[in-house]
This record gives C-alpha cells, sequence and structure tokens, in this order.
C-alpha cells in the first residue's frame, strides 16, 4: 500500500515540475491575446477586448514578489510617458496590471507605494497564486510577467524589457 501511495505522489510532483517549469507558453507573441472579463479593483466590470484599438501592455505582478519591486518603478515610468501620447494607429496606452495575492490587502500597500495610478488594476485571489484563472489563462508560471499588445489586439511582446517596450511605443 505504502509503496502505491509512493507512486501517485511521485506523479503528482512530476506533474507539478512540468506544470511551473517546462510547460511551454501558448500565449506568444503574434498570437490574438486572450479576451477576459473581470471586475475591477473599484469594483466595477472590465473586458479586455474593450481595449480594442490601443496598445496595452497586461502585467502580472505580486506584492511579495521581489524581482516585481524591481520592475514595479519601471511599469510606473513607462505608464506615466505614454499614457497621454499621440500614436499613428492607435488611441493610446493603458495598462492592465494583474496583482496575483494570496491576502486581500497586501496588494494595496505596494500599489500605493509605487504611484499605480491607472484604472485598470486587478487583484486575483488564490491559494496558490500562480493558479489563479488569469495567470493560468496566460500560461504565466513566473511573475513580473508582461505582455505587449497591439490596436488589434495581437500580442506584440512578451516579457520585453521597459526599454524595449518604450523604444518600441516612442517610435509608434
Amino acid at each position: 500500500m505504502n509503496k502505491l501511495i509512493n507512486i501517485i505522489l511521485g506523479f503528482i510532483v512530476i506533474g507539478f515540475i512540468y506544470f511551473f517549469f517546462f510547460r511551454g507558453t501558448t500565449v506568444e507573441q503574434g498570437s490574438l491575446a486572450h479576451d477576459f472579463t473581470t471586475e475591477l479593483v473599484d469594483g466595477s466590470s472590465f473586458t479586455l477586448s474593450d481595449l480594442r484599438g490601443k496598445y496595452v501592455l497586461i502585467d502580472f505582478w505580486g506584492s511579495w514578489c521581489g524581482p516585481c519591486h524591481r520592475e514595479n518603478p519601471k511599469l510606473v515610468t513607462t505608464y506615466n510617458q505614454f499614457k497621454d501620447a499621440a500614436f499613428k494607429s492607435a488611441k493610446g496606452f493603458e495598462v492592465v496590471s494583474i496583482a496575483l495575492e494570496k491576502k486581500d490587502d497586501a496588494w494595496k500597500k505596494s500599489a500605493d507605494r509605487y504611484g499605480f495610478s491607472w484604472k485598470y488594476q486587478i487583484v486575483e485571489n488564490t491559494k496558490f497564486v500562480m493558479l489563479s484563472k488569469l495567470a493560468q489563462k496566460y500560461d504565466v508560471t513566473n511573475i513580473p510577467s508582461k505582455f505587449l499588445i497591439n490596436p488589434d489586439g495581437e500580442i506584440i511582446g512578451v516579457n520585453q524589457k521597459f526599454s524595449e517596450i518604450a523604444e518600441f511605443l516612442s517610435k509608434a
């Protein structure tokens, strides 16, 4: 009986290792961004496709994530630099931040600390943060993760450096 339990546990561990470390992403540059509808932190409803016509940067982060804390000032700088920019083929630029959290309030302190001033802020609370609905939809296995979307809803950048995003948006 113990041998059977060990075999089953072994398969479960291998499954988790595959899921979190070796599974390839199906969300890649050139593919259409997965649409979703959810609730923003202000309680209003949000659908990603409502932002068609604009450049959109989806940023997955967490208040518990050290690398996210290093990236957040760059995210804020990028948003402030391009939020009012005029683009040749787009009606603007928006950031959609998705906090993957275990606790309700931890994200708020971090968002306030860095000056997240954009409207499209989402928090997904789950016991296992990488199993959140939106993280799974975008095949996010580690954070921070970023997806730059063009006005047609196509992903044009995955996990680019903020300098690359800024360079692209400056030319657009």
